[in-house]
């Protein structure tokens, strides 16, 4: 994952290693985050995910064993904004705030993935 700087602004570059590095590392990473918590994936409701493509949305869904539509806000963002990088997370995270918002008290995990390849995972209680 990187960046091509030119007169023209930013593009992404990414690698096409990129799904099978989600698909490979993100459960591990989601499972030991949530084990400092003593939580498990099952533990929670909603799923804040980067908008990191289609190939990646799925890589994130098959790794995770998420149900079916457990991504639907990360797909409508993804098709209505594109991905901006891991600040997609934000546009996901607008959209369930003000149109899905999860009842009081529920688990969700925001994550977004960057350069290097790296994964970032917040805890949010509603």
């Amino acid at each position: 994952m990187g960046w091509d700087i030119s007169e023209k602004g930013f593009r992404i570059v990414l690698s096409q290693d990129v799904p099978t590095m989600v698909h490979d590392h993100l459960r591990g990473d989601v499972d030991s985050f949530l084990a400092e918590f003593d939580l498990k994936r099952s533990d929670i409701a909603t799923w804040i995910m980067h908008t990191g493509g289609p190939k990646v949305l799925e890589a994130t869904e098959q790794s995770l064993e998420l149900p079916e539509g457990a991504l639907a806000p990360s797909w409508k963002c993804l098709s209505e904004v594109g991905n901006l990088s891991s600040a997609s997370v934000l546009v996901v995270l607008e959209n369930i705030y003000h149109h899905q918002r999860p009842a009081p008290g529920t688990l969700s995990v925001l994550a977004a993935m960057g350069p290097g390849f790296c994964a970032e995972l917040v805890l949010l209680v509603w």
